[in-house]
């Protein structure tokens, strides 16, 4: 029995060891995620992201965030139930505390995103400031 299963994990080559390691690390991640209060998928921060506080984030696996933005905690990131597509955030976006960024939507560079905000619109000018719910440019 244990040979079989060496042998297949084996024969396969690095694709199968790709997914062995994938898939210890999603246990050990869940694991730390619900210890945590996150969810965050893998794929989907660019570098220099900061998650600043404690507490529940959300975000789809099909979400994108850009590089160096900052998370202030209780946010959601994620799709509006009628589609699977979910929000691309650009570079350097500061989304403020339970702050939801929801649906098939773009978030341009340098964007502040006010704290409770929603954001369920594209924003396309970078440096704008959203703020409300729904979320409206300042």
């Amino acid at each position: 029995m244990k040979s079989s299963i060496v042998k297949n994990l084996l024969g396969g080559g690095i694709h199968t060891v790709n997914k062995v390691m994938e898939f210890i690390y999603s246990r050990r991640k869940n694991k730390l995620g619900n210890t945590l209060g996150f969810y965050i998928s893998p794929y989907t921060l660019g570098a220099g992201t900061v998650i600043y506080h404690h507490g529940s984030i959300i975000i789809n696996s099909d979400a994108i965030l850009g590089c160096g933005c900052k998370l202030h905690g209780n946010n959601c990131i994620g799709n509006d139930g009628k589609s699977l597509k979910a929000p691309r955030i650009g570079n350097n976006v500061d989304i403020g505390f339970g702050a939801s960024i929801i649906g098939n939507i773009t978030i341009a560079d340098d964007v502040q995103i006010g704290a409770g905000a929603v954001v369920v619109k594209s924003c396309l000018r970078k440096g704008a400031r959203l703020v409300g719910i729904p979320a409206k440019e300042i």
